[in-house]
C-alpha cells in the first residue's frame, strides 16, 4: 500500500514540476503515472551503474556530478516517453532537482514513518 501511495505522490510531484519548470510538459495524469514509474525504474536500475562508471569525476566534483547524472536520466526519460516531454538538458537537471525536493516533501507530509 505504501508503494502505491509513493507512486501516486511521485506522479503529483511530476505534475508540479511541469507547472514550475519551463520546457517540461506532462500531457495528463496517466502520463505522469507512467513517467513516475519509468523514472523510478531508471533510477533503480541504470543510475547505480552510471554512478560507478563516473566515480572519478564524481569524487573530483565533490559529488556534484550526481546532479548531472540525475538530469541526464530525467532528460532521457522525457525524450523516450510520449506524454512527458523534457526539451533541454538544463531543464532536465533543474526538473530532476525540483522533482526530488517536491517528492520528498510530499512523502514527508503524507507518509507517517513513526513507529508507535
Amino acid at each position: 500500500m505504501k508503494l502505491l501511495i509513493v507512486w501516486l505522490l511521485n506522479a503529483l510531484a511530476l505534475i508540479a514540476v511541469a507547472y514550475f519548470v519551463p520546457n517540461i510538459h506532462v500531457a495528463n495524469f496517466t502520463s505522469a503515472l507512467i513517467a513516475a514509474l519509468v523514472i523510478g525504474l531508471v533510477n533503480m536500475l541504470i543510475k547505480p551503474i552510471l554512478v560507478i562508471l563516473t566515480l572519478p569525476i564524481t569524487i573530483l566534483t565533490l559529488g556534484l556530478f550526481i546532479l548531472v547524472i540525475n538530469g541526464v536520466l530525467f532528460y532521457a526519460v522525457g525524450n523516450w516517453l510520449q506524454g512527458f516531454e523534457v526539451r533541454t538538458l538544463m531543464a532536465g537537471m533543474i526538473g530532476a532537482l525540483v522533482y526530488s525536493v517536491i517528492s520528498y516533501l510530499l512523502a514527508a507530509i503524507v507518509i507517517d514513518d513513526k513507529k508507535k
